[in-house]
């Protein structure tokens, strides 16, 4: 499995099939929380509760398709709306 959400700020990350979606949406979201709430504290004051991320995750296969076909598709979903 590989994850690139937001790829720019916290560089991409690879998973073996033995973890599940949930296990690396969980991963992410912990880590990404740790992080944030370390380097800006101030954040604290706007979060409803103790949880930075919402429960839920949106997560989609490509199969056997590359970056360079994902990145092709959107650029001509984008040409097509």
């Amino acid at each position: 499995m590989h994850l690139n959400p937001l790829s720019k700020f916290w560089g991409e990350a690879q998973f073996p099939p033995t973890y599940s979606v949930a296990e690396v949406v969980q991963m992410f979201k912990g880590g990404t929380s740790r992080k944030l709430r370390k380097e800006f504290p101030e954040l604290e004051e706007f979060l409803w509760g103790d949880s930075f991320w919402a429960d839920g995750y949106f997560a989609e296969t490509v199969g056997e398709a590359n970056e360079e076909v994902v990145k092709k598709y959107i650029r001509q979903h984008r040409k097509n709306q």
